[in-house]
């Protein structure tokens, strides 16, 4: 086993610190965008969920010069064509109001029978300047109403395949073993123990 890096997340999000270091199970030394000083909005203005991941971590290794991962992530509906997909987190227009926009995801499938979909993690890691990405998917369904008030995000309208709960009902635990940022989370962990 090589020596256990210290890595960044790029991320102020804490709902993605915690799931990620519980996931990880302080294997890993790793610090948060405020514990490197870094306080400013990072870029992502791509066009795929890849894109962001990369433009994320690269954005740090340059002006950081440290080892780093960033992750993106989308709910990608089949019926909509991938929507919300890279949109995910803006879909209803403000960043991040997770209630809007459930409620037009809601709204654009009233009358839809495929309620199919898929929530899709891309981590990308650079490490010694080289870049890696690790994807995790998790398939799912779309419910016509929310149920539950755990995880952010969708997961009070995602039922994972298997399952006849939420993720916004299922234990953080359960969640954490079996969710798209749980898969992505894991690759890098086994890619940085090998």
């Amino acid at each position: 086993m090589k020596n256990i890096p210290t890595l960044v997340f790029a991320t102020n999000n804490q709902h993605k610190i915690d799931e990620v270091s519980k996931i990880l199970n302080n294997q890993f030394d790793i610090k948060t965008l405020k514990e490197i000083g870094c306080n400013e909005d990072i870029p992502e203005t791509q066009p795929t969920i890849e894109g962001n991941a990369l433009q994320k971590a690269r954005y740090i290794f340059e002006k950081y010069g440290v080892d780093c991962f960033s992750e993106d992530t989308g709910l990608e509906v089949n019926v909509l064509g991938g929507a919300p997909g890279v949109l995910s987190a803006r879909y209803a227009g403000e960043h991040g109001n997770a209630e809007k926009n459930m409620l037009k995801l809601l709204e654009n499938l009233e009358g839809k029978t495929d309620r199919s979909a898929h929530f899709k993690t891309i981590i990308a890691l650079i490490i010694g300047g080289k870049e890696y990405l690790f994807e995790g998917i998790c398939e799912g369904n779309i419910r016509t109403e929310q149920s539950g008030g755990g995880g952010f995000g969708y997961d009070p309208i995602f039922e994972p395949v298997g399952y006849n709960q939420t993720f916004g009902e299922l234990p953080s635990e359960l969640k954490n073993k079996i969710s798209h940022r749980a898969k992505a989370t894991n690759l890098l962990r086994d890619f940085l123990l090998k």
